[in-house]
């Protein structure tokens, strides 16, 4: 049995770290200036002449920073959007700014990529406890339904993350544009938080086929040996009807006999 389901629950654990690992890249996004943490930002925009912004700012998840994530501000659970300017900022464009997160920012940013930064911690502390329960997955159906169950809430918290956090910048570029200023998405950021969502979508994929998958053993094919059981019962009784029958044949043939001798 458990070697039915040890290749599901290998794969689906390989899937699992992958996707731990790059969200971890997108949550420690401008800590360091190693690659990939250095290029690892949601949007880049020209702010030049907004108050209180650099020329060029790149958001990333608990930072704003400057052109590779350098001359970052300090870290901030939640950042609102407009956090990279000063409150009322003026020259910032107007669809960005409004009274929330200390006047920087408007109703539809602020809790549209705060909502989104709190999924995508949930996301996290869900995947991996799905990785540590799909360690059950490579010992049988119990296992695999159970780490499938954990990665399917994971999978929920992180589409809504991963949808939030592009609703919002997608939106924000385009407002940039919109007022003639250039404006980026960041491709390891994006490219990190979609890749993490098909390595766990994947992830649930192989841990449903585990919970699925009924093992086989010899004599046995699945259903407890029922199956097996009933055909070697209807055999046994068909060797026993053509013996019968023989037998019976043979009664006859020697009856017919003795009543020809006589």
């Amino acid at each position: 049995m458990a070697m039915i389901h040890a290749p599901f629950g290998l794969a689906a654990l390989l899937m699992l770290a992958t996707s731990i690992l790059l969200l971890f890249f997108v949550i420690l996004g401008g800590v360091t200036n190693t690659t990939p943490l250095n290029k690892t930002f949601f949007l880049q925009a020209d702010t030049s002449g907004i108050e209180g912004a650099h020329d060029i700012t790149q958001w990333t998840y608990f930072y704003s920073c400057g052109p590779n994530n350098e001359q970052c501000s300090s870290a901030h659970p939640a950042m609102p959007f407009g956090k990279v300017w000063a409150p009322n900022a003026n020259g910032a464009p107007p669809e960005l700014i409004g009274k929330y997160g200390g006047d920087t920012t408007s109703f539809y940013y602020y809790y549209m990529w705060r909502f989104g930064w709190v999924f995508y911690l949930i996301a996290l502390f869900f995947e991996v406890c799905a990785f540590f329960t799909s360690f059950l997955a490579c010992c049988g159906r119990f296992g695999s339904s159970l780490g499938g169950l954990v990665t399917l809430i994971a999978f929920v918290f992180l589409t809504v993350a991963v949808s939030l956090m592009t609703a919002t910048f997608v939106r924000a570029r385009n407002v940039f544009h919109n007022v003639g200023r250039d404006a980026i998405l960041g491709k390891y950021g994006f490219g990190f938080s979609w890749g993490a969502f098909a390595a766990l979508l994947i992830a649930l994929i192989l841990l449903c086929a585990g919970a699925s998958r009924k093992g086989s053993k010899s004599g046995v094919d699945g259903t407890n040996g029922n199956v097996s059981s009933s055909r070697g019962w209807r055999r046994g009784r068909n060797r026993r009807n053509r013996a019968g029958s023989f037998s019976k044949v043979n009664y006859e043939d020697g009856r017919a006999l003795d009543h020809v001798d006589a």
